[in-house]
């Protein structure tokens, strides 16, 4: 029997890397930010395989980096897309809380989900099958994708090399630390030596990296204000990412204006939105994440610098 390829795409933020199986039926792995859907087809192109032949596009969630070239593949080649039931129904029915793009303020390009995905379903490629794990905590829908002959395990924000994904407590739920531990433990008890993650490199050491992601998640039981930090800041990162960086003046204003820094500063830190702004600032400079430059505050992850044109969309599901 022949084994399917696996192409891994690291890609910069604001997109989420990618995975393409190649074979009899290809399967691509999220599509990135919306606004690189033009490189994301040139990508697949690049690797052998005309768009228009992609078999399925499985997405891992509904976050914007991750499903973000849909839009583009599913209207212009007629892609199917398959994701978990439950976020699927979410984005069928154009439910404003889909992606959580609004309270994110992320913009998504309207798509339909083809294919409602359950646990335990399994994905062809034709030479191989691969197992959906409803794997939910960073998302409720997560899911993850598993290859038992070769040990391949695709684990979306799951986890990271040296991370875990962001929990969204106030869309996923306040037990999504516990959601999250129990994921990360059943992946544990699986025979793996490939591992993909939604960001960063190829896992090199899975175990370790599982071992990192539980002791984290316990850790974040017995302090839960360690997760909404490590959630504010990943977001404000994206959000200064998505529009290259945000103008002193004008910080205060726009943030004021998100439903994600809303919630957190008066639910988790007790704080008047106003009085955390100058905290969360001031947070991200001493962590390393952001810095001034030219009176604009900028993030220090490497990212692509998404289109204007494309920004200025700002499409969200309640406009689909």
């Amino acid at each position: 029997m022949k084994h399917p390829k696996i192409i891994f795409y690291e890609r910069k933020f604001p997109s989420a890397n990618m995975i393409l199986i190649k074979d009899q039926l290809p399967i691509l792995v999220d599509t990135g930010f919306g606004s690189e859907a033009k490189e994301t087809e040139q990508i697949i192109k690049d690797a052998g395989i005309s768009p228009e032949g992609l078999h399925l596009i499985v997405n891992t969630h509904y976050h914007s980096d991750h499903v973000g070239g849909n839009s583009y593949l599913q209207k212009k080649f007629r892609v199917k897309i398959a994701a978990h039931r439950w976020e699927a129904n979410l984005i069928n029915t154009r439910d404003p809380e889909a992606c959580s793009a609004e309270w994110l303020d992320q913009p998504v390009e309207p798509y339909e989900v083809d294919l409602l995905l359950s646990d335990n379903d399994e994905i062809c490629t034709g030479n191989r099958s691969f197992q959906v794990l409803h794997t939910p905590g960073h998302t409720l829908g997560h899911i993850s994708l598993y290859e038992p002959e070769e040990e391949i395990f695709i684990c979306g924000d799951l986890f990271h090399s040296q991370d875990v994904g962001w929990l969204n407590i106030f869309r996923e739920g306040v037990s999504s630390i516990q959601r999250s531990l129990e994921s990360v433990e059943r992946v544990a008890k699986l025979n793996i030596r490939q591992v993909y993650s939604g960001h960063g490199p190829q896992i090199k050491d899975p175990i370790r990296s599982i071992h990192t992601a539980r002791k984290r998640l316990e850790k974040w039981l017995k302090n839960p204000d360690k997760v909404s930090w490590h959630a504010c800041k990943r977001i404000f990162a994206f959000t200064l990412m998505m529009k290259n960086g945000l103008q002193k003046d004008e910080i205060d204003h726009y943030l004021l204006n998100c439903g994600w820094l809303q919630d957190f500063s008066r639910y988790s830190f007790k704080l008047q939105a106003e009085e955390f702004i100058p905290i969360l600032v001031d947070e991200m400079i001493r962590s390393g994440a952001a810095s001034w430059y030219n009176n604009y505050l900028i993030v220090t992850a490497p990212y692509t610098v998404p289109q204007k044109e494309w920004m200025d969309k700002d499409i969200k599901p309640k406009d689909w």
